[in-house]
């Protein structure tokens, strides 16, 4: 589990191909510091394992056909960077919100603006999603916990505010209109919905 607080931002310095999927190499220096084997880490909001590491340089995730259909990390090029959170430790402070770091979709960004020192951010939401989103509630694009600022539902749009802490140290900072970026819904809200799916049901 991850709580959308990025740690850092890594550079994608190795890709390949392979019959099953894809194999990235990210380098990172303090997320790749006290890595393990099979530990979980999260790559702009994608639950990815550790396969690979040379501490305080880099570590290897492994994509496979399903996530690399899912999310556009299988779009990205060497030289392009990533959103990085390691695991939750049970004893660790909870900033953010549940996030699993299972991608539900890609959304795109509408608009960039900038209003005095913040930015805000508009995004077009996939068919579908929007039932899952509230005014104030919370929502993950791209590993990154975020508070819903507007919420345009007749249309599928989200605006986040983004204050310049954030916009510094993530990947936002290089986003523009027509981008891709990862979209985790508040899993709470899918437990709330089969649980009246559920109800109505017996």
């Amino acid at each position: 589990m991850f709580t959308g607080i990025v740690e850092e931002t890594g550079e994608i310095v190795a890709r390949e191909r392979t019959e099953d999927g894809l194999r990235l190499r990210v380098g990172a220096d303090e997320v790749a510091t006290g890595l393990e084997y099979g530990q979980s880490i999260s790559v702009s909001g994608a639950c990815l394992t550790v396969e690979e590491y040379e501490p305080g340089e880099w570590f290897e995730v492994f994509l496979a056909t399903e996530t690399v259909e899912r999310t556009y990390l299988g779009g990205l090029d060497e030289g392009e960077t990533v959103n990085l959170e390691r695991a939750m430790p049970a004893d660790g402070r909870f900033d953010g919100h549940v996030v699993q770091g299972h991608v539900d979709a890609v959304a795109t960004v509408r608009n960039v603006e900038s209003v005095d020192e913040d930015w805000f951010f508009e995004f077009d939401l996939p068919e579908g999603y929007g039932r899952y989103v509230v005014e104030k509630g919370s929502i993950t694009l791209d590993g990154i916990s975020l508070t819903v600022a507007e919420f345009d539902a007749a249309n599928g749009r989200v605006t986040v505010a983004i204050i310049p802490t954030t916009y510094r140290l993530t990947t936002l900072s290089e986003k523009e209109p027509g981008d891709p970026i990862h979209l985790e819904v508040d899993v709470l809200a899918k437990y709330v919905e089969r649980l009246l799916e559920a109800r109505f049901e017996e």
